[in-house]
């Protein structure tokens, strides 16, 4: 159906007239005429009775312009929403991370984003570090934090995430800022599941080193390797990212041949998709507000640099 047509129907109605309705519609009253005929044939009822010089809408028709004055509103609206769309101002966001991201980084950062941005809806995809590039290749979410950067991807740089050892204020490494892989050994170990990425830096590190793990659990749940750890269970490996206790545990590096284990975590998006302006605004404060912070930064900032991966941007 044209709302245009639509429009000069209603216009007239409320004018009672052609002659009424031209000067609002900027129609000559023909072409007005016209375009009623044209939905009359379209809908296939009359829309006028005409009496004289007078018009007056028939029962048909004044259903019709009640309906079309929702229909009108509603298209009004869809074009406002449109438009706030369109500036960034409304949106649905899929944000993809793992539980870590989501709990010490995403939390904090959403609760400020979404008091500057209340037209926007952040929803969470929750996966291991090893599968959540998968969720955005699926397009199950539009912006993932990751550690595995693809070409598909384009990516900008968060912060540097570490694997740590945790251990008991009582345990012999207590006082080492790092560990050697080669010195787990024989060390009961507290890991987290094979599907969470720091899992797999782990894994390569002891094979590089030959080194066959004693593991005493694995877990989804890093606060529990760590509480175990803190009870003098074993050694608890876990990524930098984690909220680590402030007492009870101390948290040193993990390094192979003397370099830090760990990779750049990486705010990621699909380049074969639309990216709309909330969700680069979404990027670019998010980048801003973990220059300024992210988590154990303070324990962080003194271990050696890790490489930084190339980007595509």
């Amino acid at each position: 159906m044209n709302l245009r047509q639509l429009q000069t129907l209603i216009t007239i109605a409320d004018a009672g007239g052609f002659a009424g309705a031209a000067g609002r519609l900027n129609l000559s009253q023909p072409a007005a005429s016209r375009q009623i005929q044209a939905l009359e044939a379209e809908l296939g009822v009359l829309l006028f009775d005409r009496i004289g010089r007078r018009l007056q809408l028939t029962s048909e028709g004044e259903d019709i312009v009640r309906r079309g004055r929702r229909l009108l509103q509603e298209a009004d609206s869809l074009r406002d929403r449109a438009d706030a769309l369109k500036g960034g101002l409304t949106g649905t966001l899929r944000v993809g991370a793992s539980p870590q991201n989501i709990e010490t980084v995403l939390a904090p950062f959403v609760a400020r984003f979404r008091s500057k941005h209340p037209g926007i809806e952040v929803h969470f995809v929750e996966d291991g570090g090893a599968r959540i590039s998968d969720r955005l290749a699926h397009g199950e979410a539009q912006i993932v934090l990751t550690t595995a950067g693809k070409e598909l991807f384009f990516s900008r740089l968060l912060y540097p995430s570490y694997a740590l050892a945790v251990v008991a204020p009582s345990h012999p490494l207590r006082r080492r800022s790092s560990v050697d892989v080669s010195e787990l050994a024989d060390e009961p170990l507290l890991l987290l599941h094979r599907g969470f990425g720091s899992r797999g830096w782990f894994d390569a590190a002891c094979h590089n080193a030959d080194v066959r793990p004693s593991i005493v659990l694995e877990s989804a749940a890093p606060h529990t390797l760590m509480a175990l750890a803190a009870n003098g269970e074993g050694v608890a490996i876990v990524p930098s990212n984690v909220s680590i206790p402030r007492k009870g545990v101390r948290a040193m590096s993990v390094t192979h041949r003397g370099t830090p284990i760990g990779r750049w975590v990486l705010v990621a998006w699909d380049s074969r998709r639309f990216f709309p302006s909330f969700a680069q605004n979404f990027v670019n404060e998010l980048v801003a507000q973990v220059r300024r912070d992210y988590p154990n930064r303070e324990l962080t900032k003194r271990m050696p640099a890790l490489q930084r991966p190339k980007l595509s941007e």
